[in-house]
């Protein structure tokens, strides 16, 4: 087959390529971020552009099988309200336009259990969504896109993934500072920390993707439908407590020390100004505090667990194998946040290159 992946220079993106690549697939990325050299991602042809340009999408949409649509809008610092829904709800009508004219019938969404927002638990995937951020919202509307292109029938297929916090090599969001401020010796906890944590290891949550797809050698054990909605989250949930100790005990280092609530939430009162009066994104404030050792994210994925799809690596075996990338060389490197542009960038370039050229 083969197989588009926009924003296919990104973290999750890496294992889509890799896993890919080792089935046969050929691969081709839409990213307007260059891949880097030596990643699976660089291997592949490569063309730059915008989700929302629709030159660009007939662009890389020529000969394709099936699409990976990865291009969002999600970090939840730094991006305005209206960028969240240009990008992930109209970028996702753009291309849905674009696989008409394509003829391509097959689409992979990723979008978030953000969508669920203010809705009370259990998580499944039946269950309401209240989206109480620009991210989740967008992405909510973004599946209600490709759920009306599916109704369209002809074959059209979409293929729904709601992830949690997915972490794994190569991710520098909240689990690398987690990590980086354990290994420190910074880090404290604040309260209990009893809240559910849900999380998603990135190898299990690409092999999943590929196993409801039915591109793995093992067969889901169900009836495909048009349109598809699966949380993703690996089981069994850990606390915050739990998480920050697996990683103290893969750092070689004794658990953090509890200090009471009250205080955290007196400690972060100051860089909660700074962040008001310069708008920097710190790693310390009352809501990342209370985000960390209060609120409880927790999501349930019974119905990918009915399919007969089983995780290949154990959560705890995710974070250690993420902590030995850090201090074998993530602690290293730099982090580089790309978010996308407020307007469409149109890129003039007529034809996919194999990437580095």
């Amino acid at each position: 087959m083969k197989i588009l992946i926009t924003g296919g220079s990104g973290f999750i993106a890496e294992y889509f390529h890799r896993d890919l690549g080792a089935l046969g697939h050929e691969r081709l990325t839409l990213d307007l971020v260059d891949p880097t050299p030596g990643t699976p991602a660089s291997e592949s042809s490569y063309i730059k552009g915008d989700i929302r340009d629709p030159d660009a999408l007939d662009r890389a949409l020529v000969g394709v099988d099936l699409v990976v649509h990865l291009a969002a809008a999600h970090h939840d610092f730094g991006i305005e309200h209206d960028t969240y829904y240009d990008v992930n709800e109209r970028g996702s009508q753009v291309l849905c336009d674009a696989l008409d004219r394509a003829g391509v019938k097959s689409v992979v969404f990723y979008s978030t259990v953000a969508t669920y927002g203010d809705a009370p638990p259990p998580h499944f995937e039946h269950s309401e969504t209240i989206p109480n951020t620009p991210y989740g919202g967008s992405k909510r509307k973004g599946e209600d896109v490709f759920e009306a292109w599916t109704k369209k029938g002809d074959g059209r297929r979409a293929l729904i993934i709601r992830p949690t916090v997915t972490f794994g090599v190569h991710n520098f969001a909240n689990m690398y500072s987690l990590i980086r401020q354990i290994d420190s010796g910074k880090y404290f906890r604040f309260g209990e920390g009893t809240n559910i944590k849900s999380l998603s290891y990135v190898e299990n949550i690409v092999d999943a993707t590929l196993f409801l797809l039915g591109l793995n050698p093992k067969k889901p054990n169900r009836e495909i439908e048009p349109y598809e909605v699966f949380n993703f989250i690996d089981k069994p949930d850990l606390t915050s407590t739990q998480i920050s100790d697996t990683v103290s005990e893969c750092l070689g280092k004794k658990p953090a020390p509890g200090v009471p609530y009250w205080v955290g939430m007196m400690m972060g009162l100051p860089f909660d100004v700074v962040i008001k009066l310069t708008g920097k994104n710190l790693p310390i404030s009352t809501a990342r505090i209370k985000k960390l050792f209060k609120t409880q994210t927790k999501f349930e994925a019974d119905k990918i667990l009915s399919t007969g799809y089983t995780p290949k690596v154990p959560l705890k075996e995710g974070i250690r194998r993420m902590v030995k990338w850090y201090q074998e060389s993530g602690k290293h490197e730099n982090a580089e946040w790309h978010q996308p542009p407020a307007q469409t960038v149109f890129v003039d370039k007529p034809a996919a290159e194999p990437a580095g050229v």
